[in-house]
């Protein structure tokens, strides 16, 4: 989650500093002003987290992880067919919003550009689900703060802003265009009974005693309510009156003395003052409102030894429109011992554990219906790929099925099939709303329908005399089977899908997917025979996939009559010489294939295995009910690597 003044990069440093104060007997750790929980969340696993945080989506996080240590079941869902709430929420079809508050507050539906019209209507949809479900006793106390939470934890990362909500970009950043999308959260399960609190932390103080605690009160001036007031809005859930462009409500009783300078230091002695707790760290800024020298003078007075510690951190800042004064900005970690307190006997030895949710992955669904895609292999597939990519390369990337779930600095996109990829071009020039009434323009056009038949051949006709991206898609939207086949005039020839094949709202949904993401990722889109892909500048932080057509099946890219080149044992061998280059270069690369089909076998694939250092993972899944082979025997799909994939039992 972006937030100003996370204290993320500076984790280690404050570990750091504790750990040559500290006895061993500290049992307590408390997170005074915890924002995303950042914090505590580190030091749950050593320590009985207390969280607080005047702002009520701060609290329900720390509720969600801070708080919580059990493994959600969301038994109550299941009651009525809800396996996965996240798979439930992602899934664009069960998007129908009654409230239309936060679209027409936060989107240009009511004149604002925080957020996408869509993503309003998720936020409005979603968000009061969540309340129903609650209201009707489907999910837990602790279900509903780790949805909320979860949808608060996405809504930064689809948001037309710099970093706070404080004003929203005039134009669309291409983030915005991204459709949110709930994740789950990791809980630690740290066996201890952790609080989350939600008060003002000078009254705090005075009723709670621990043993550690992290002070990072707001530095200057500006206010987190109101930087912060979405975020905040969404989490109370209350629909109030929105004043001014900035679309705020009024915050005023969230106000913090701390932003406010002639107040700040007096706040700061109040709780010093008050505060229960042996080994106490704060983080401060040399451009904080309160001055470094009346700030560690004050500390002095309250510290039982007299001593204060200081280490300056270099640090980024986040930057306004308003450009800083002083460019040397550094990060003060403060420690001091504020008082003594008895512990009697030493921590147990406990055993941490967390929990990893596994709920089914929301993968985006390529637009075609691509002979080979592996859509429906991605939940095996992607969890065998490097963890972290520089640059992507899909060899054979056909539909772009793999390529666009993949997490990357960069993509390459490659197949010889440059009609497809001239459409991924056009997507990617275009936004989906665009695209989307264009295709409904040229369905109107032609009265294209699943019964009308001369209108698609009509259709067919006119693509095959002036071709062009958009239409290619409309078209193989109402052939059969939803696919693109052309004959070796490179003229489109795939018949009529009768009955069947249409542009229909599923379509819809998973085209503005691919499209959204598409406009999110570095990525080219290339049209080269494989041999021609120049892979020397690659390095092993890079990653390539091969996913080329398979020797021994029957689909239509393999009979040589469709326009394209022929997949033979020439070609076959080709693909293993270059694996072997990408070895010698230290690239990471995985291949998709398989050993046997129908009684054959690819035993020059075999032959390879047997020779070299890959590892062979067999997949779950086959060919044998697709559209182009026979349902008699079964194919064993492998998975080849020239690397060690993580938390995988492998095959040889």
């Amino acid at each position: 989650m972006r937030y100003i003044g996370s204290k993320k990069l500076l984790l280690y440093d404050i570990d750091q500093m504790l750990e040559h104060h500290l006895t061993g007997n500290e049992r307590t750790f408390l997170d005074l002003f915890a924002g995303t929980n950042v914090v505590g969340n580190y030091f749950k696993g050593r320590y009985t987290i207390y969280s607080n945080d005047i702002l009520y989506f701060s609290f329900i996080n720390a509720k969600a992880i801070i708080e919580n240590n059990s493994i959600l079941r969301f038994a109550g869902l299941k009651k009525i067919g809800i396996y996965d709430p996240f798979q439930f929420f992602n899934d664009a079809k069960n998007i129908n919003p009654v409230s239309h508050y936060y679209e027409k507050s936060y989107t240009p539906s009511g004149g604002a550009m925080y957020l996408t019209v869509e993503n309003g209507q998720r936020i409005d949809f979603i968000r009061d689900t969540i309340d129903e479900w609650k209201f009707e006793n489907l999910i837990t106390q602790s279900e509903y703060y780790y949805l909320v939470s979860s949808l608060i934890q996405s809504v930064p990362f689809v948001s037309n802003i710099t970093g706070t909500y404080g004003a929203y970009l005039k134009k669309w950043d291409k983030r915005a265009f991204k459709v949110l999308t709930m994740q789950p959260l990791n809980v630690i399960n740290n066996h201890r009974r952790n609080r989350a609190f939600n008060e003002n932390a000078n009254k705090l103080v005075k009723k709670l005693n621990a043993d550690i605690t992290y002070i990072d009160t707001p530095y200057n001036c500006r206010q987190y309510a109101a930087n912060y007031h979405l975020l905040e809005n969404i989490a109370r859930n209350k629909k109030p009156i929105l004043n001014g462009k900035t679309r705020i409500f009024d915050w005023t009783p969230l106000k913090s003395d701390f932003s406010v300078k002639k107040r700040a230091l007096a706040a700061m002695e109040e709780l010093i003052k008050n505060l229960n707790s042996q080994h106490v760290i704060i983080s401060y800024s040399n451009e904080g409102i309160i001055s470094f020298d009346s700030l560690i003078s004050m500390l002095s007075k309250y510290s039982i030894t007299g001593n204060v510690e200081v280490k300056a951190l270099k640090y980024h800042k986040y930057e306004s429109k308003l450009k800083p004064k002083n460019n040397n900005l550094s990060e003060y970690l403060i420690y001091f011992q504020r008082k003594v307190l008895q512990r009697k006997a030493k921590k147990k030895s406990i055993v941490i554990a967390t929990w990893h949710p596994t709920f089914k992955a929301s993968y985006i669904k390529s637009p075609l219906n691509y002979i080979g895609g592996k859509y429906k292999l991605l939940s095996q597939l992607i969890p065998l790929f490097p963890k972290s990519i520089n640059t992507f390369v899909d060899l054979f990337s056909g539909g772009a099925n793999v390529g666009i779930n993949v997490s990357a600095k960069y993509y390459i996109f490659n197949d010889m099939n440059n009609r497809i990829n001239e459409m991924f071009r056009y997507f990617a020039q275009h936004n989906a709303d665009e695209i989307i009434t264009s295709i409904k323009k040229r369905i109107k056009q032609y009265s294209l329908s699943m019964t009308n038949q001369n209108a698609f051949l009509r259709f067919r006709e006119d693509y095959n005399q002036n071709p062009n991206p958009l239409d290619l898609y409309v078209l193989s939207s109402y052939s059969y089977n939803y696919q693109c086949r052309f004959n070796n005039k490179m003229e489109f020839n795939n018949p009529f899908g009768r009955n069947r094949s249409h542009f229909s709202k599923n379509m819809e949904n998973n085209l503005r997917l691919f499209v959204n993401r598409l406009h999110m990722i570095d990525a080219v889109f290339t049209d080269k025979l494989f041999t021609d892909v120049d892979l020397n500048t690659l390095t092993d932080k890079d990653f390539v996939y091969l996913d080329p057509p398979y020797l021994i099946t029957r689909g239509n890219y393999n009979d040589g009559n469709r326009g394209f080149q022929n997949w033979g044992i020439k070609q076959e061998k080709q693909l293993y010489q270059l694996m072997n280059r990408l070895t010698e270069l230290h690239v990471p690369y995985a291949l998709t294939n398989v050993l046997k089909h129908k009684g054959k076998s690819n035993d020059i694939l075999k032959d390879y295995i047997q020779k070299h250092n890959v590892k062979v993972v067999t997949l779950r899944s086959s060919y044998k009910n697709s559209s182009y082979n026979t349902s008699a025997l079964e194919s064993n799909e492998v998975l080849v690597m020239n690397y060690e994939p993580a938390d995988k039992k492998i095959q040889r």
